[in-house]
């Protein structure tokens, strides 16, 4: 449904009873996705979300719009396909730290090389949520868990600047806690022609008792707004720094053209968009009777 001037309204999106705990960075990104989804006056079925598994991988099944749940780490190849086979769609993959960057890593370097033209919303809350408060690959060092007591030995896996190295079309970070920045960096990544990440910090209220809400709004601060982002060098140094500070924003952008752009016009004959041949579909039918 929309309004009476045609515009898409954030109850289009539904609203629904959750599963996660009170606190949870997670409701704060589900209504910034909506605002995003409204602002770019995409109606529910023209977008798919496409998710794995985890706290955040629930994300979708609290909207009113098309969704592909998965495996493990295996959201980027389920969306990789739902793209090519329909370029109309718009595709959103949304999950967690650990299904994205661990178990679905090398699934991420391989979407960022293609550069497919879909978006990636990491909620990264530096631990596992679902499987109740294992490190994740995000973790920072010496971080204690019940499943590392002795705290974290592995460097955290920094997915930013891993994707300004690999030259991703669009890199951004944001924070839960930043509503209308949160918003704007989702709504710019759909629109990029290309692969599009959006590194999303937030708090796990239940099992990251260090990376708090408070932890990340006394860091995280917005890019100055004379920040280049198409500046590869300057990129790849804000997407180093950690810490104290904690850059915001669109850190890297770039124009290079999206996978599907190889396939040339004949690609909208194949695939969702094509019809079926019904006298064929009947003789196959027909040779299982």
């Amino acid at each position: 449904m929309t309004d009476d001037n045609g515009q898409v309204r954030v109850e289009d999106y539904g609203d629904y009873e959750t599963a996660w705990c009170p606190g949870c960075g997670n409701f704060a990104i589900l209504k910034a996705v909506k605002l995003a989804l409204v602002n770019l006056n995409l109606r529910p079925h023209q977008v798919l979300f496409v998710s794995g598994i985890g706290q955040a991988a629930k994300a979708p099944h609290y909207l009113n719009a098309n969704v592909f749940n998965g495996l493990h780490g295996r959201a980027l190849p389920v969306a990789t396909g739902a793209r090519l086979a329909n370029p109309e769609l718009t595709v959103i993959v949304e999950s967690g730290d650990g299904c994205t960057y661990g178990e679905g890593g090398n699934h991420f370097l391989a979407a960022i090389r293609r550069n497919i033209n879909i978006t990636v919303l990491v909620h990264n809350n530096q631990v596992y949520g679902l499987t109740k408060g294992q490190a994740s690959p995000t973790s920072e060092e010496g971080f204690a868990t019940k499943a590392q007591p002795h705290g974290v030995y592995s460097a955290p896996f920094n997915p930013i600047a891993v994707a300004v190295a690999m030259q991703a079309g669009f890199v951004a970070r944001s924070f839960s806690g930043l509503d209308d920045h949160l918003a704007d960096m989702i709504r710019q990544a759909v629109l990029h022609p290309g692969f599009a990440l959006v590194d999303i910090l937030q708090p796990c209220v239940s099992f990251n008792k260090i990376n708090t809400h408070k932890w990340y709004s006394d860091r995280c601060k917005p890019l100055p707004a004379d920040y280049d982002p198409e500046n590869w060098d300057m990129a790849m140094k804000r997407a180093m720094e950690w810490g104290e500070q904690i850059p915001v924003g669109v850190l890297y952008r770039n124009n290079r053209p999206a996978f599907e752009s190889h396939f040339g016009s004949g690609r909208r004959n194949s695939g969702a968009l094509s019809s079926a041949d019904q006298r064929n579909l009947a003789e196959i039918l027909s040779s299982y009777g």
